[in-house]
């Protein structure tokens, strides 16, 4: 199989790495000639990928922001074969989906939008590894839901990456989600970590102060495009928390133990039935 990937930060490199480690011909599109020189000589892509190539693709992995990864594919659609099957790999969906279906149609290929639920604070090649995927959620969002062959195709076509398990879902619900689940996650470690006394937690901190700092350590300027692009969806998430966040202030400035301590077991029990 020759697979084209459009990228070679974390997500993309790692991709390259799988595909190229299963005996797979890759070629790669990166801005960076350095970086892409380097993935060339680490063994992880052939060559590059251009339109003078792109047709001979079987499948084309677009692993770079949204909207640059809607523009790239405008731009190379009339040279995809219609024999291809095109995914891309973006933190939202609506917009690219929107975009890049009828792209699709027009030109004969195959287009799934989709979200590998894998990933570390660390952004670029240099973290990359052919394993990052290897038992993580794969969300698919297909433009049609009846078609069992495509979500087969798809699932066979991304064998190499070794993906634990596939969700398939909407455009729209799957932004709705990830406002929550991670896109929330990421600007809560962000704002907590600018707290006075941070630079004096050596000695003091521990699990709990580890695992709500860790994905503070981001690429900002990627987070803040898929924040607003998904922005609906994150403000909801914000206004929710702050909400939340409002209540035990109040009671703690009350010094109302009894509130307190009825919103701490009210969170409690929402863990223990979300996790069952």
């Amino acid at each position: 199989m020759t697979v084209g990937i459009l990228g070679l930060g974390l997500i993309g490199g790692s991709l390259a790495r799988a595909y190229a480690l299963e005996g797979h011909r890759v070629l790669c599109c990166e801005k960076d000639e350095s970086m892409r020189s380097f993935a060339i000589l680490a063994g992880a892509a052939e060559g590059p990928l251009d339109r003078h190539n792109i047709s001979q693709c079987d499948l084309i992995l677009l692993a770079i922001y949204p909207e640059g990864a809607a523009a790239w594919l405008e731009e190379h659609a009339p040279y995809i074969s219609p024999e291809a099957l095109v995914i891309d790999c973006c933190g939202v969906k609506e917009q690219i989906c929107r975009r890049c279906f009828p792209l699709a149609k027009r030109y004969g290929f195959t287009f799934i939008g989709g979200h590998p639920m894998a990933g570390t604070q660390f952004s670029g090649f240099k973290y990359s590894r052919a394993d990052l995927f290897r038992g993580a959620p794969m969300v698919l969002v297909p433009d049609r839901f009846d078609d069992i062959r495509l979500l087969d195709r798809a699932k066979t076509a991304l064998a190499p990456c070794h993906f634990g398990s596939f969700s398939v879902t909407t455009a729209e619900r799957h932004d709705r989600m990830i406002a929550f689940t991670s896109q929330l996650a990421h600007i809560v470690s962000n704002a907590y970590i600018k707290s006075p006394i941070a630079l004096e937690h050596k000695g003091f901190s521990a699990g709990s102060y580890k695992d709500l700092t860790r994905v503070a350590w981001l690429n900002s300027s990627m987070w803040a495009e898929l924040f607003l692009e998904n922005r609906d969806h994150v403000l909801t998430e914000l206004r929710t928390l702050i909400l939340n966040l409002q209540s035990y202030h109040d009671a703690i400035e009350r010094n109302d133990k009894a509130a307190l301590t009825a919103l701490l077991e009210e969170g409690k029990r929402r863990k223990e039935e979300i996790d069952g």
